[in-house]
Formats: C-alpha cells, structure tokens, sequence
C-alpha cells in the first residue's frame, strides 16, 4: 500500500488513526472497568437484599402457627423482578418465596456466600443457627444487558466524536500548512527562467531553512546568469565599432588593388566580417531576450510595429517580395514592441535567407494574436526541424546564417507566455517552411 505524497494528507491519517485507535482503547478500558465495578455493585445489592429480608422472615416465620408452609409473596403491581428469593429450612422446604421465584432454579444449600451457576448469580445467607436460609438470585443476562447498555453508552458518541475530531485535525493541518502549500504554489507557478526569491513567510521552522537555501541558490544562479548575460551583450556591443573599422579596411583593400586574388581574398574577408557582425548582434538579442523585462503591462496595438518592420525590409530588398496580412481591428498584447520587432526581423531575416529566391514571404497577424512568416522551400525533414530553435543550430552545415534567429524567437516567445511552432511543409501545401509564434492578448 503507497502512502499519499502529501504530508497534509499523511499527517490528518497519522493523527486521526492514533486518536481513533486512542478513543477505542480508553472506552475499552473504561468499559472492562464500569463492568467490574458493575459487577461489584449488583454483588452488593444481592447481600444487601438477603440481609434486609432475612430478619422480616425469620419474624414471620416464627409468628407462624404452622409450620413447614410455603408462604408465595404476591406482587401489588405488575414490575419486572430482577432479583428472586426462597427462605428454606435446615431440611430444604420452601418456607418463603418471591412471587416470580422458581425453586428449582435454586441450587441446594452450601453455606453463606456467593454461588454463581451458568445463568444465574446467588448469594446465601442464614439465621438461627442456620434453621432458617435465604437464597437471592440474579439472572446474568440481566447483567449482560446492563454492560451491553453501558458499551453503547461509550460506544455512541465515539461515531460522533471520532469523525468530528478527524474534520479538525483535517482543518487545523490545513490551515498550518497554508504557507506551505503557498510556497509549493509559487514554486509551480513560475516559468523556466524566473528565478526570483520565493516568498517564505509564514513557513514552519523546519521548512524555513529549505526554502532560505533555495532562494539563495537562486540568488547565485541569477548572478551567474546576469554575468553571462552581461558579458555576451558587453562582449558584442564593445566588437561593434572595429568590425566596422574592419570591414571598411577590406572594402577598402578591394577598391583599391588591382590584384585579383587580392580583391579575392579581401571579399572573403569582408564576407567574414558581416557574418560576425551578424552573430554579434544577435548575441544582444538573445542576450536582451534573456535579461529584459519582455511584458510592459500596457497593452498597445501590434499592428503598427509590423508595418513598420515589413517596410524597413521593403526598403532594402524587393518590396514586392513581402506580403503583409493584417486585421481590420486593432490586435492589443502588453509584449514590449522591442521585443516584438526583433521577433519579427529574426522571422522574416530566416524565410529571406533559407527560401527560395525571388519567392513572396507572407506575414501575417491573426486576431487572435497568432504572427506567422511562411515562405516556399524544400520540405525540411521533421528530426532537423526539431532542432532548429537550438542555438547555433542551421539547415544544414552549408546553410548561411549564425543559427540564434529562431532560437532567440523561442526565449521571446517562451518569456512572454506563449510559444513558436515550426511546421514543413505549410499546411495545405506541398512545400514550403512556416514559423508561427503565439503571443498572449490583452
């Protein structure tokens, strides 16, 4: 048998079991010991009853003009008689009976004191020299039922007790282990990323050093990261001006030589140099993506970033080669449009780059605030497009680009709640790659 996970549920078992099983011993016990002094109480009233009638029969015994008569005691009014009696003679005649006795229920005369039988509990006693015996009898089933009525009695109000004490022992833990289940909560609400101190007030004590030295782990984690993010963005920010330098310096060297492997050499160079240039900025992308605050609170319409976006784009390359789809009413999200345009550069950066050439790339915004980038291509097999959102991951070992596009769009969209789904073909097509990221509306 598996023991439930949670310690509320194990501690209200615990307890209501030992409190359960605590109720029934002391009733137990009391019972066992009411049944004793019960016993001792009726042994009490047999003597006592002998010693009362005994003088009155003796008086009318002698009173008698004839001896050797049973005398049949009548009742005044019906009752039940739990105690029967014969007054008998040193020859065992019946002198004097009660008027529910029956003789033969009576065993013969052994002296005083107590006699017990299967069914019946007797005390004796006698006078005048033993010529005049009383015997006193009791059913035992009058008894059992006594000592049945007294275990009801302790045994009833335990059906109440037990059950009530169980909702309070349930409603105490409940509430003692409120802010430890707030913590447990605030440990499971949190994304991947956060690693804010979780609030520890209110936890017991022996919970309270669990959760300090969890959020200072989280602390050094959090340093550790703000370092590494610090470093990649400091690191590309401080490459920016001399690979400027540097490739100005190529294209330079290429303008002015006459030399065609020179001019060659000086080309790769440049080449080179853009593509650093390319990875050192999006190291400050996924560095942004990682560190800044991606959500403002403000909801704001999307549509405006996007057109902004799509002709900046339009601008450098052929404008008939984007196509914008958006909706007639406005689209509202809290994402910081920062974030939303290097979403949307990195997207229509990867369809320009890995689509086929001279092929229109559709953007589109649904209303409800879905943003896809479709473009025609071969069919990309379903094990690398899995593993496109890695970093440094590319199409192919010959493909152009850095391999952090998608992978920065993932940490956006996995920062501001939502989520980038990749699919080839399109649906619907035969060919073709589309990347579709999930953005939560306001």
């Amino acid at each position: 048998m598996r023991l439930p996970r949670t310690l509320q549920v194990r501690l209200a078992l615990g307890i209501g079991l030992l409190l359960t099983l605590l109720w029934i011993g002391a009733a137990t016990v009391t019972a066992v010991k009411l049944r004793h002094d019960l016993d001792e109480v009726f042994d009490s009233t047999l003597q006592e009853t002998a010693q009362r009638i005994l003088p009155l029969a003796v008086v009318d015994i002698i009173g008698r003009e004839e001896e050797g008569v049973t005398q049949h005691l009548a009742s005044i009014r019906p009752h039940n008689e739990y105690f029967t009696y014969i007054v008998r003679d040193r020859e065992g005649r019946v002198l004097v009976q009660s008027h529910a006795a029956d003789p033969s229920i009576f065993p013969a005369y052994d002296g005083p004191g107590f006699r017990q039988t299967s069914t019946y509990r007797f005390y004796n006693d006698e006078a005048l020299r033993g010529s005049i015996r009383i015997s006193v009898a009791e059913p035992l089933a009058h008894r059992g039922e006594a000592a049945r009525e007294l275990q009801i009695g302790l045994g009833l109000p335990l059906l109440a007790v037990i059950p009530i004490t169980l909702i309070a022992v349930a409603l105490v833990l409940r509430r003692s282990l409120a802010p430890v289940r707030r913590f447990r909560d605030g440990l499971a609400a949190r994304g991947v990323r956060d690693l804010s101190p979780v609030e520890t007030r209110g936890l017991p004590g022996e919970i309270a050093p669990v959760a300090d030295t969890l959020n200072a782990l989280l602390s050094r984690l959090q340093a550790a990261f703000d370092a590494e993010r610090s470093f990649a963005a400091n690191a590309a920010h401080e490459l920016r001006t001399p690979l400027a330098g540097a490739i100005a310096q190529a294209q330079r060297l290429r303008s002015e030589t006459s030399d065609p492997s020179a001019s060659q050499r000086a080309a790769e160079i440049e080449t080179s140099l853009k593509r650093l240039t390319r990875v050192s900025e999006r190291l400050m992308q996924m560095a942004r993506a990682e560190g800044g605050r991606l959500r403002i609170g403000t909801p704001a319409d999307l549509r405006p970033v996007l057109r902004l976006v799509v002709e900046d784009f339009a601008r450098l390359s052929s404008a008939d080669r984007l196509a914008l789809s958006l909706p007639e009413q406005p689209v509202m999200s809290d994402i910081d449009p920062d974030a939303l345009g290097i979403v949307i550069r990195n997207l229509i950066e990867n369809a320009m780059r890995h689509g086929t050439p001279d092929t229109t790339i559709e953007v589109k915004l649904s209303p409800d605030v879905r943003l896809s980038v479709s473009n025609e291509c071969e069919v990309i097999p379903q094990e690398i497009l899995e593993r496109l959102t890695d970093r440094f991951e590319t199409r192919g070992a010959s493909s152009a680009g850095s391999g952090l596009g998608l992978a920065i769009v993932a940490t956006i969209a996995e920062r501001v709640g939502g989520e980038l789904r990749l699919k080839s073909p399109i649906p619907g097509k035969a060919s073709g790659f589309l990347a579709e990221v999930t953005i939560p509306a306001s």
